[in-house]
């Protein structure tokens, strides 16, 4: 019994580090997308300033500047993607922790039982002794 419910919880471990690895994963690609549309956005600043045309109608606009502007939305809108994403992965590392700490828990349950039957079989044979004991005095 106790080498299945070991496994079990290793099982269970290995799974929360599983969705813990997701959950950072997903994170950083938010952070990284994040970080590469504030970037172009100050491209684009940059790009505007240069030419001194920041209407994005003016027949003159900076087609650099159109295409930063374009991946830039891009960028935000995958990012968007990966919050909802993050969210169901945050949601799988709630559930799979639950799950190890109802295993954890039956496990203690059963190592107490286990720890009460063994002082209770040790009081039994205590008690025996002592039971031998006042018959011989």
């Amino acid at each position: 019994m106790k080498s299945r419910s070991e496994s079990l919880i290793r099982l269970k471990k290995f799974n929360v580090d599983e969705k813990r690895r997701q959950v950072m994963q997903i994170e950083m690609m938010v952070a990284d997308f994040e970080r590469m549309a504030s970037e172009l956005d100050q491209q684009i600043e940059i790009e505007q300033t240069k030419t001194g045309i920041s209407d994005v109608a003016h027949f003159a606009y900076s087609t650099f500047a159109k295409a930063a502007m374009q991946r830039r939305d891009n960028l935000l809108a995958s990012a968007n993607d990966m919050r909802s994403k993050l969210e169901s992965a945050q949601d799988q590392l709630a559930e799979a922790l639950e799950d190890l700490k109802k295993v954890e828990l039956l496990d203690q349950r059963e190592h107490d039982r286990e720890r009460q039957e063994q002082n209770k079989l040790e009081q039994e044979a205590f008690d025996e002794v002592a039971r031998l004991r006042s018959r011989r005095l």
